[in-house]
């Protein structure tokens, strides 16, 4: 068993390893795409920049042109409709007090609107156009006459906008994706899971239902026949054996009721703490005589729950608490309380262990995860399945530092079941 534990161990270790390799993988590749994105992006935008200047400097020598040539208005006036109006680019011109006299393209501000508010507006937009891209001075023959400047355009804009649109749809992929690879790992555990819960229910109970038949032969065929001075002993084996038959019977049960949605039923919650405590109390002699082991119950109304299921999840949390503690030196506190308001229950299962590394406390509701030389890391993954999924209850590890380790059962009164998933 020991072999199989750290051949269990290894392929955990191995899976979790190409795991994270996966995901460094896709993170990286992330990386890699968005850089390549916003690289192009704005070497494209650089391009789209330059051109833009050079047909910027060719309005302003058309117009300087214009300006300065012995042409008529009607002329001048053709020149101005057809080239410079039917630019797409955000064009302001500003007489020589800096003062807007021509605009084009500028949201939402129409060519004739020579309000205060428009002009006051337009100042500041020009303002930010020479500062971006600067300004064009417009001469008549050697005076300065007016200023022409301009801003990037619709497309340009919108296409600095598009590496991080780009990413933004590549990280969404990503996520839904990682979540889909999760959701896909979890079903596969729980299919893996279930698919053993049954396997191991259905071979406990065929030799169950053999000893038990083989436990009344012998009562009733062999009782007649024991001395009288042996009758005692005789009686006490064969209700020792009854007893553990029908653990087992008990523990085939539960397994069998993995995978399926069990029932719920109003019980109470602290004789179910208490049977767990003196199954326990009863093996103390075996495990630690100076194991101390108490239970504290409050007063509780009844909790719908399933019997057998809630209690094999208590009995890990103890059984986990028993290896942690010192067998000579060791404390196990159990208590049972109402919460304010009346709407859950609490079990705190508390010891005086080494305590659990932060490193570990994070994974140790994981399947497969374990930090003992021994097992398959399944014990607390049950816990968790049992208390959330089959009573819509809530367990974590409410604290853990050396001497002191908490752990915590939220269960409502009427148990919100998710069922098997």
């Amino acid at each position: 068993m020991g072999g199989l534990s750290k051949i269990g161990r290894w392929v955990d270790a191995l899976y979790i390893g190409r795991s994270t390799i996966f995901k460094i993988f896709l993170l990286g590749g992330v990386a890699v795409i968005s850089a390549v994105f916003i690289w192009y992006t704005f070497d494209v935008i650089g391009q789209l920049q330059t051109d833009t200047r050079a047909q910027v400097d060719k309005y302003v020598r058309i117009w300087q042109l214009a300006a300065n040539s012995p042409t008529s208005g009607t002329e001048l006036q053709f020149i101005f409709d057809e080239i410079i109006v039917k630019a797409t680019l955000p064009i302001i011109v500003l007489d020589a007090d800096r003062e807007p006299i021509h605009w084009r393209n500028i949201g939402n501000v129409a060519a004739g609107d020579t309000t205060t508010e428009t002009l006051s507006r337009l100042r500041r937009v020009a303002a930010d156009m020479m500062e971006q891209n600067g300004e064009f001075p417009l001469y008549f023959g050697e005076r300065k006459l007016n200023y022409f400047c301009y801003g990037d355009s619709d497309a340009i804009n919108r296409l600095r906008m598009m590496p991080f649109v780009e990413i933004g749809i590549v990280l969404a992929f990503l996520i839904v994706g990682i979540i889909g690879f999760q959701n896909m790992r979890r079903s596969e555990e729980r299919k893996i899971w279930v698919g053993m819960a049954k396997e191991t229910a259905h071979q406990l109970g065929t030799p169950i239902t053999s000893l038990m038949g083989w436990l009344e032969v012998t009562r009733t065929e062999c009782q007649p026949e024991v001395e009288a001075g042996h009758r005692p002993l005789f009686d006490q084996t064969m209700g020792n054996m009854s007893t553990d038959v029908k653990r087992l019977e008990k523990i085939a049960n539960r397994f069998g009721q993995i995978g399926s949605i069990p029932e719920i039923e109003p019980h109470d919650l602290n004789s179910l703490v208490q049977e767990t405590v003196e199954y326990y109390r009863r093996r103390l002699p075996f495990g630690g005589e100076g194991i101390k082991l108490t239970f504290s119950p409050a007063e509780l109304p009844p909790v719908e729950l399933n019997y057998g299921l809630l209690g094999w999840a208590l009995e890990n949390l103890l059984k986990n608490a028993l290896q942690a503690v010192d067998s000579r030196e060791g404390r196990i506190s159990i208590r049972t309380e109402l919460l304010a308001g009346a709407d859950n229950v609490r079990i705190e299962i508390s010891d005086n262990g080494a305590g659990i590394p932060s490193a570990a406390a994070r994974k140790i509701f994981r399947a497969g995860f374990t930090t003992k030389k021994r097992g398959w890391g399944l014990g607390l993954s049950l816990v968790k399945r049992i208390v959330e999924e089959y009573h819509g209850g809530w367990v974590s590890l409410a604290g853990s530092k050396p001497g002191e380790t908490v752990f915590e059962i939220l269960l409502p009164h009427k148990a919100q079941r998710q069922g098997s998933r």
